[in-house]
């Protein structure tokens, strides 16, 4: 897309030199919402920087648009969009920077060189079939899809300008009375319903966009918008000029009702030869001696599953025996698990990374396995690893299957509380090391169980809670809704203390330190320019330390003794490091290299691993003096993320996308070692507010998919993934 030189009628106030630090060389493009430029960064790398126009600026409720427009653009950066570099969403003039795409528009192209050939446009569809199908994955919906947001470089197409698109959890809606989008490329619902518009609108506009290339106009054609919006509620899509064996796929996607539409996968899967179904492009990963010679595949291992109850079983007992690591101060296994989000717990302490294992070198060979748990329609199975004392294990929930604790041997199902009723409360995932196994029920009720047998043990109400509760060692702690810290016995649940923290009134409990026995409760001033911290003996209650600490902050590890925080601006971004070392009583703070939309977070040694939920993985250097704080920047392209888990040597982070895939990075390097296949239910992607994080055990690495499996797969192995 070459530059347009300055042959327009822009205000002067429209060309400022400079946005951020990128210095504006030329003008792309002029739109409602802003000016296009061309820049470069200071490495030479060639940028496109949206400008807002002044007018819009002075708009609060256009700022929040643009916060949601960078927001979604950075959740979908990726092979199939442009980029997301840079962003000021606060500046006097708002600004976004993408990668520069060289390459004409789709209108453009068409406009130029007139309908696109047959073969040009299956090109088209498989590519923006793909890119929609990222899109989704990152639980994003565009809703302003059309020839002009496509761009046409040499790589393939890419979907630009998320200026209307919305998080499928996002709280910003179209305003009453108003209709956004472009109505010749807007589905039925969108003027009907605008409120209910979903991931089959971008589909319905998908098909549009093919009407157009195919033809050069639109199949709901009127020089009045007005009449565009009947047309599109009412009458028949004119097909008339669209390529016989496309058509009736192209008919499929301006349905009228969204659930008669394909979705982008299944619109891959329709077309042909090969090159265009619906397999997701993932490099060629060396094969295993038994994957050549034509054996099953070592991802889907053995799965037995016993005609009696349909739970799957195997030879638990010919199983060599694993050697394991056990902490001094814990007897019994651990877990607490919440349905879509699971509690990791007392094998590891702040760092993440686990501290016991099964399958270490010189036992039996590795087999990979796989356990259907989860009731057709449900979420994905949520998993964390027993802690060492009884036994190996995995413990399981699953929305239409209930609690279980696998065997990470070969899956085998150990015990389970089978209920088709059963759903979880989707919290959040705090670590810490208890002496029993738990489960958060719909209805806030906390369950405990034996880690042997599945026993329930004891049952609590939480709704005089204000979130769920934090393990810490063999104390429960919650926080009441007076503001007051209260430990629960984990064994029995019996309250042990109950403390009214100086200096708090709602805190939040972060990290546990298994070393020392503290955890840290925090809670951020008003304004969010300082943040209270208290170190808090989980065994008694009693107050270690406290501190306030300017910026809002959260805690976020641990690095040798001191408490590592994640700092946050005005937009909930996170935009440094905050080291507190309690014994010296100092603080160093590292600034991040780019502004991260809330990374989560896990500490290897000296360095600290920030993994976006849009795929940016970040290495910081924790030293003081250290210099220069960036170790590395991996750009993993997976459109929505897991929080990261470090592998029990470390050197290796694990974490699972939406697709059920699982992926492994080299933390020294920054490169990918590997990745399974994606795992999805019928082809489809159900959308979750977070992913469940993978599980390490020994040399096993443990993922769970949205096919309703738990599987795993070789730790020291990646590249056969």
């Amino acid at each position: 897309m070459p530059p347009l030189r300055g042959t327009g009628s822009h205000p002067e106030a429209e060309h400022p030199e400079y946005a951020g630090q990128y210095r504006l060389e030329a003008c792309l493009g002029a739109g409602g919402m802003g000016v296009v430029h061309l820049a470069r960064s200071a490495s030479g790398l060639q940028l496109a920087v949206k400008v807002v126009h002044r007018q819009h600026a002075a708009d609060p409720e256009f700022r929040a648009r643009f916060r949601q427009e960078v927001a979604a653009a950075r959740r979908v950066s990726g092979a199939f969009t442009a980029p997301v570099v840079d962003a000021d969403p606060t500046a006097a003039l708002p600004w976004m920077a993408t990668l520069y795409v060289p390459g004409p528009t789709l209108s453009a192209q068409v406009k130029r060189n007139g309908p696109m050939s047959p073969a040009e446009l299956r090109r088209l569809t498989a590519g923006l079939a793909e890119a929609l199908r990222d899109i989704h994955r990152a639980g994003v919906i565009h809703r302003d899809l059309k020839p002009s947001n496509v761009l046409l470089p040499d790589s393939g197409p890419k979907v630009i300008d998320f200026g209307i698109s919305r998080p499928y959890d996002s709280d910003l809606r179209t305003e009453t009375g108003k209709l956004i989008g472009s109505p010749p490329y807007m589905a039925p619902e969108q003027f009907q319903r605008p409120r209910e518009v979903g991931p089959a609108a971008d589909v319905f506009a998908l098909g549009a966009v093919l009407v157009h290339a195919a033809t050069g106009r639109g199949p709901f054609d009127s020089d009045s918008p007005y009449l565009v919006a009947y047309q599109v509620v009412h009458d028949e899509a004119d097909l008339a000029g669209v390529p016989a064996d496309l058509a009736p796929l192209v008919g499929r996607c301006l349905a009228k009702d969204p659930a008669e539409r394909p979705t982008p996968d299944e619109i891959m899967a329709a077309l042909h030869p090969p090159s265009y179904e619906a397999a997701a492009f993932i490099p060629v990963q060396r094969k295993p001696p038994a994957a050549e010679s034509g054996e099953p595949e070592p991802d889907e291992g053995t799965t037995h599953v016993r005609a009696a109850d349909g739970l799957p079983s195997g030879p638990g007992a010919g199983q060599a025996r694993r050697t394991r690591r056990r902490l001094a101060c814990l007897a019994t296994a651990a877990a607490v698990l919440v349905a879509g989000g699971v509690w990791a717990v007392g094998a590891w302490g702040g760092s993440g990374a686990p501290d016991a294992g099964v399958g270490k070198p010189g036992t039996a060979p590795f087999t990979p396995w796989r356990t259907p748990l989860s009731a057709p329609g449900s979420s994905t199975p949520s998993c964390v690893p027993g802690a060492s004392g009884t036994g190996a294990a995995v413990y399981c929930v699953a929305d239409g299957f209930g609690p279980a604790r696998l065997d990470p041997s070969d899956g085998r199902v150990v015990w389970s509380h089978r209920d088709a009723s059963w759903k979880g409360s989707g919290g959040s995932a705090p670590r810490g090391a208890v002496s029993a196994a738990f489960t958060v029920v719909a209805g806030e009720e906390l369950r405990a169980h034996s880690p042997g047998e599945g026993t329930e043990l004891w049952r609590t109400d939480l709704s005089a809670y204000l979130d769920t509760p934090l393990p810490a060692g063999d104390t429960l702690l919650t926080v009441r809704r007076d503001g007051a810290l209260q430990g629960l016995d984990a064994a029995t649940g019996r309250p042990l203390w109950r403390r009214a923290l100086p200096g708090h009134e709602r805190p939040g409990l972060g990290v546990h330190d298994t070393r020392t026995g503290l955890a840290y409760a925090f809670e951020s001033s008003a304004q969010g320019t300082t943040t209270l911290v208290t170190a808090v003996e989980a065994e008694t209650g009693g107050t270690a330390w406290q501190r306030r600490l300017d910026g809002m902050l959260t805690p976020a590890g641990m690095s040798d003794g001191a408490l590592l925080l994640t700092s946050m601006n005005e937009n909930a971004q996170t935009t440094g490091l905050v080291r507190y070392d309690p014994v010296a009583r100092s603080t160093a703070r590292i600034a991040l290299p780019f502004r991260m939309n809330a990374p989560e977070t896990v500490v290897d040694g000296d360095t600290a691993l920030l993994l976006e939920r849009g795929g940016t993985l970040l290495a910081l250097d924790l030293r003081p003096g250290a210099g220069r704080a960036e170790r590395w920047r991996l750009e993993t392209a997976v459109g929505m993320t897991s929080a990261p888990v470090l592998g029990g040597d470390g050197g290796r982070l694990y974490f699972s996308a939406a697709d059920g895939r699982l992926l492994a990075v080299d933390t020294e390097h920054g490169t990918l070692l590997g990745q399974t296949r994606p795992r999805l239910r019928d082809g489809r992607l159900s959308h979750a507010s977070s992913l469940p994080a993978p599980v390490v055990v020994g040399t096993s690495v443990i993922g769970t998919a949205p096919d309703g499996s738990v599987f795993a797969v070789d730790a020291d192995d990646p590249a056969r993934w």
